[in-house]
């Protein structure tokens, strides 16, 4: 039988410049994903507008924490910008064990998904350019 390569996803997480649990738990979730091969261009220590479009560039897909938005709005509010700026479409996580999301953060959003691996994961590769 011959193997199917997988494609590799190259994703932005949105961080706060520094670790922090909901990007650690989500970055686990991602990576335990059953057949799903990503690499995460979030610099966790780099959170200057320059340095956030040399992470974002790159990649296919931006994926939104809303958890943080709600806990560091400025700081994430550029990390979307800088995305629709690059016009990367992007993915909003709910907050971790609620449902509603900002609503500003909603109408910009190709898709909005809870932390289910396999949600995110179809959610990324639906909308991946």
């Amino acid at each position: 039988m011959f193997e199917v390569e997988s494609k590799k996803y190259n994703v932005f997480i949105s961080h706060i410049g520094k670790n922090e649990e909901e990007y650690s738990i989500f970055l686990n979730k991602l990576a335990s994903a059953h057949d799903f091969e990503f690499e995460n261009y979030s610099l966790l220590n780099e959170i200057a507008e320059e340095s956030l479009e040399e992470q974002i560039t790159p990649v296919g897909i931006v994926i939104i924490l809303s958890g943080l938005y709600n806990k560091y709005k400025m700081i994430i509010q550029r990390q979307i910008d800088v995305a629709v700026r690059l016009h990367k479409p992007i993915v909003l996580i709910r907050p971790f064990g609620m449902e509603n999301v900002p609503p500003e953060l909603e109408e910009i959003a190709e898709d909005v998904v809870g932390w289910n691996a396999p949600c995110i994961v179809d959610a990324i590769e639906e909308n991946y350019l």
